[in-house]
């Protein structure tokens, strides 16, 4: 049996996908967390077959943290569950240590195929990922929605995320979703860093 832990802060995920590895033969789910704090604390009394982290977490990026616990723990192996179907993202996760990328949205079947095979030491990627890898192999481009264009622009101006929100009518928390995703996509740590690198690559 593979042992298996989750780190994601949906819980209704973290129970489904629970419930799906716990079913089969195949993986038990060992522990789960639903931040990277409580998570990095957990991996010191010791380490899983297979760790599914989430890449969107409320307490920092979960690529970031993949290279961070990776250093620590050399012979970790990650899988990225993630909804980001984001090029640059997926790149940027693989870099970084992991040895597999599912989506969410992959069928049951995917995922624990997924699981199967980095537990043998090898690389896995969803369809969906592995296509897109394929089609941008030498495309370092971010690609970004125009709402998340609409967003960094704002925020270069300066514009703080109540003032975004009233100016494209939505709530503060969508901005904040908008501006943490921002952050991922461009592998920023603060704002300045983001804005410092958006002009870099000519997005504004």
């Amino acid at each position: 049996m593979i042992e298996v832990q989750i780190v994601d802060d949906h819980r209704m995920i973290v129970e489904s996908l629970s419930r799906l590895i716990n079913e089969t033969a195949i993986a038990r789910v060992s522990k789960v967390y639903y931040d990277l704090a409580a998570c990095r604390e957990g991996l010191v009394n010791g380490l899983p077959g297979i760790l599914l982290l989430d890449i969107g977490l409320p307490d920092g990026d979960g690529v970031s943290f993949c290279a961070e616990i990776r250093k620590r723990y050399p012979g970790l192996k990650i899988i990225m569950l993630t909804s980001y179907k984001e090029f640059s993202i997926a790149k940027r996760a693989l870099h970084h240590g992991a040895r597999g990328y599912i989506l969410k949205n992959a069928e049951s079947e995917e995922m624990l195929a997924g699981i199967e095979t980095v537990s043998r030491g090898e690389l896995f990627l969803c369809d969906e990922i592995d296509i897109l890898l394929k089609e941008k192999e030498n495309d370092d481009i971010v690609w970004l929605s125009d709402r998340e264009s609409q967003i960094l622009k704002y925020v270069a101006d300066g514009y703080t995320t109540k003032e975004i929100a009233d100016l494209i009518f939505r709530e503060p928390d969508t901005v904040k979703f908008f501006r943490k995703n921002l952050l991922i996509k461009l592998n920023a740590r603060n704002v300045a860093e983001l804005i410092k690198k958006a002009y870099g690559m000519k997005l504004i």
